[in-house]
C-alpha cells in the first residue's frame, strides 16, 4: 500500500504488542499523528493512533486492540469501526472482546476447536462466558483461588 498505483489507498495494521515501539519512531512524521504519545496513558495513546490512522475508507487490520483500552475506550473503538464500515472501509479485527464484537453490522467469524463459523454476537462463546462470570464471579474463581481457612 506504500508505492505504485495503489499508493492513494488508505490502510493500517494495529498489533497491540508492538504498537508503541513503532509509534515512538513515527510520531510527528508526515502522515502519522502529531501528538506526543509519551505524554498520555497507554490507552489514550492507542486512541490517538486509531483516530489518526483509521480515518477514511481503506483496509484496516487489528490484532487484539482491546489490550490497552478501557471499557469506555472500547466503546469509542466500536463507534469508530462502525463509522469506517459505513464509509466503505473494511475492518478486520481479531479480538477476545465481546464489546468490540458487538460492532453493529459486523460479520462475526468465531474461531475455535471446531474450526471457524459465522455467528451472531449473542451466540458467541466469549459473550456467554462473560455473562456468566459477571453474573457470578465465584463460580469461576472457585477453580482458581483457594478459599480462606
Amino acid at each position: 500500500m506504500r508505492g505504485g498505483p495503489g499508493a492513494k489507498r488508505k490502510g493500517y495494521f494495529l498489533r497491540a504488542e508492538t504498537t508503541f515501539g513503532f509509534a515512538e519512531v513515527v510520531s510527528g512524521m508526515p502522515g502519522y499523528w502529531s501528538e506526543d504519545l509519551s505524554a498520555v496513558s497507554h490507552g489514550e495513546g492507542f486512541l490517538v493512533i486509531l483516530r489518526s490512522m483509521f480515518s477514511e475508507p481503506g483496509l484496516y487490520l487489528m490484532d487484539e486492540p482491546e489490550a490497552a483500552l478501557s471499557f469506555g475506550s472500547c466503546l469509542r473503538l466500536v463507534a469508530l469501526m462502525h463509522e469506517l464500515g459505513r464509509s466503505g472501509a473494511q475492518v478486520i479485527c481479531a479480538t477476545h472482546s465481546p464489546i468490540l464484537a458487538s460492532t453493529p453490522g459486523a460479520d462475526i467469524i468465531e474461531v475455535g476447536d471446531f474450526g471457524f463459523r459465522h455467528v451472531q454476537w449473542h451466540d458467541l462463546d466469549i459473550v456467554d462466558h462473560w455473562r456468566r462470570y459477571l453474573s457470578e464471579p465465584a463460580a469461576y474463581l472457585r477453580h482458581l483461588i483457594e478459599p480462606n481457612p
